[in-house]
């Protein structure tokens, strides 16, 4: 579809609202892409563009470039940040370990395994995928500081080690199926509590 000749991508007239089903066909077909197989590196806005039925300047109009519209769309993959009911500590926890790896979307499991080589050579991947994830790591932090603050956890408690020991097996759980024996369902649980008997006030 031409940028010229498409009434889509006309210019909008001040205030003219954005069209979401246009916003919806690009981050769609920057998904489906990802899950065809093609890497970050060779995806590209125009291939973006002839999937979504839109011209470039549509895109260029939403999105200043690229890595802004894939942190959109990975975040969409990544699905609604969970909300812990901040009553219980173990309980905040169990709900976030739970979201680590999870997603609705049957796309993920041909996306994400498949960004951890590009993540690891490209500072600019790594950096992308740190600000996806970093709202929730936030989260998480949050939740380990109340503890610490209404005495539960040890006032001494390394909180970087503690995310990384309570995410790092359901990750490596979720996208690896390191041990099929264990129950999916109830690790999260099992994860924090094991975790939790290290760090709690004695």
């Amino acid at each position: 579809m031409s940028d010229m000749t498409s009434t889509a991508d006309a210019p909008r007239s001040p205030g003219r609202p954005r069209s979401s089903r246009a916003d919806e066909a690009i981050i769609e077909a920057t998904l489906d892409l990802l899950a065809e197989g093609s890497s970050i590196e060779t995806l590209s806005i125009e291939a973006i563009a002839a999937r979504a039925g839109v011209g470039k300047a549509t895109i260029y109009r939403r999105w200043p470039g690229k890595d802004a519209l894939l942190l959109d769309a990975l975040r969409r993959l990544k699905g609604i940040m969970p909300k812990p009911a901040g009553d219980s500590v173990r309980d905040d926890l169990v709900v976030l370990v739970g979201a680590v790896g999870h997603n609705i979307d049957p796309r993920a499991a041909k996306i994400m395994p498949c960004l951890i080589p590009e993540v690891n050579r490209s500072p600019d991947h790594f950096q992308l995928y740190q600000n996806i994830i970093q709202p929730r790591r936030k989260l998480m932090r949050e939740v380990l500081r109340r503890g610490v603050a209404s005495g539960e956890l040890r006032a001494d408690l390394d909180i970087e080690l503690t995310m990384a020991l309570l995410t790092g097996p359901m990750l490596i759980q979720r996208m690896l199926r390191w041990h099929p024996e264990l129950d999916d369902r109830i690790l999260p649980e099992r994860i924090v509590d094991n975790v939790l008997d290290g760090i709690r006030t004695r």
